[in-house]
């Protein structure tokens, strides 16, 4: 499947760089932002901490959905993504990808009701920020699901030509 390596290797780069990215903001990046939020601002409480809790378990989603697309990478080059194997990899990436959605929507709604019923933080530009985000990331995590549905039923038409054939 030697036509497929033009999109295949340039996305495997993308995937090393931005699962690196996502160690280095794991390690570096987020704890130091959050515990600088929480020593300029001892009045939110544990908020940033929910915050850099969130950001973690976020990261980690979406390091489990990189792994998951580089092994499926590895299943279309071999010509085999229409295998067992595959449903296995698209079915991690869906579950991942519900627990990320649960994640955002339960912080999401945390932080909703705290701006709502905190009168000095009630500007109308962070919920619907929030509420958009979490609703864009409900229609992504459903595409991917219809997606998978659509990879079982090209599996099953593959199948049934093998078949004939």
């Amino acid at each position: 499947m030697q036509k497929i390596d033009w999109v295949v290797v340039p996305l495997r780069v993308l995937l090393v760089l931005v699962f690196v990215g996502l160690i280095v903001a794991q390690l570096m990046s987020l704890p130091g932002e959050f515990s600088q939020m929480a020593r300029e601002n001892p009045e939110s409480g544990f908020i940033p901490w929910l915050l850099l809790t969130f950001a973690i378990l976020e990261a980690l989603c979406f390091q489990v959905v990189i792994v998951c697309t580089w092994r499926l990478l590895t299943l279309v080059r071999a010509d085999r993504i229409f295998s067992r194997e595959s449903f296995v990899w698209v079915d991690v990436i869906s579950w991942t990808m519900a627990v990320a959605w649960v994640l955002l929507a339960g912080v999401s709604a945390y932080l909703i009701g705290v701006i709502y019923f905190t009168p000095e933080l009630r500007d109308p530009g962070t919920p619907i920020f929030l509420t958009g985000v979490t609703l864009i990331a409900g229609v992504v995590m459903l595409t991917v699901v219809v997606m998978r549905a659509l990879l079982h039923q090209a599996a099953a038409l593959q199948s049934d030509l093998e078949e004939v054939i």
